[in-house]
């Protein structure tokens, strides 16, 4: 009997892991099914290889979330299976009553599992308790293929140094500073076409990866200057593709 009421135990502890890590998974912005689907084959060791795991895995919370979906789902495997194993091995054996109540158990839990107000309960303690609430902000950002956000340091004769951001006119590169952090930790977002850039100043900045990559590098003398027209002129011709595909008819 103490086998059979331990599988039942593991199976409500393992079906309440994966609900807690379905709604921890939806406070990082995917949908709820998309969710309930990689909570499940983490805890599982299911694995599939898909679109959707790849944005779990390249997401900083979502990739902790699943490590402890995963290392937990292990233990829990094992546990049932020991459970399973000692049962079998008993002196009595698995007779028909003990079928009806490990039978009538799982129908319990199935209905218990599939109660909204479990949800209800969890995510309202993970509000309480935890700051999962956060956007998928590489979803947001589309923040594949080309694009990307770094953190840029300004140096001594750097081309952005000692400038204003009007002045260096870095939108018309596809560049876009989201906020900079200065030498004594003070934090300017969305600045605008007045600020100074000073050396020491920390850019947060949006663009494709390899134009990012160019202005970390790009000094501030002529070629620099030569860098940001040719840069300029790189957009435009980008630009002037995507409206040219923008205005295509679909199919």
């Amino acid at each position: 009997m103490a086998a059979f009421i331990a599988v039942l135990i593991t199976i409500a502890v393992s079906l309440l892991i994966t609900r807690v890590g379905t709604t921890a998974l939806v406070h990082t912005g995917l949908s709820r099914e998309v969710a309930r689907f990689q909570a499940r084959s983490a805890f599982f060791g299911v694995g599939f290889t898909t679109s959707e795991a790849e944005s779990v895995v390249n997401h900083p919370v979502r990739r902790r979330i699943v490590l402890w979906l995963v290392l937990l789902g292990n233990a829990g495997i094992v546990t049932v299976l020991a459970s399973v194993v000692l049962s079998v091995s008993s002196d009595r054996g698995i007779t028909l009553p003990r079928i009806g109540l490990l039978a009538g158990g799982l129908v319990v839990l199935t209905l218990l599992s599939r109660t909204r107000a479990i949800d209800r309960v969890i995510d309202a303690a993970l509000n309480r308790w935890t700051d999962l609430d956060v956007r998928d902000y590489a979803d947001l950002l589309r923040l594949t293929g080309d694009f990307s956000v770094a953190e840029l340091k300004v140096e001594d004769g750097d081309w952005l140094a000692e400038q204003t951001l009007g002045d260096l006119h870095l939108r018309d590169e596809g560049v876009v500073v989201l906020g900079i952090t200065r030498t004594t930790g003070r934090w300017i977002g969305a600045p605008d076409g007045h600020t100074v850039l000073h050396a020491g100043d920390r850019l947060v900045v949006y663009g494709r990866e390899d134009r990012v990559c160019e202005l970390d590098e790009r000094r501030g003398d002529a070629t620099g200057d030569a860098a940001h027209a040719a840069a300029v002129a790189e957009q435009e011709r980008l630009e002037a593709a995507e409206e040219e595909l923008d205005a295509t008819p679909a199919g």
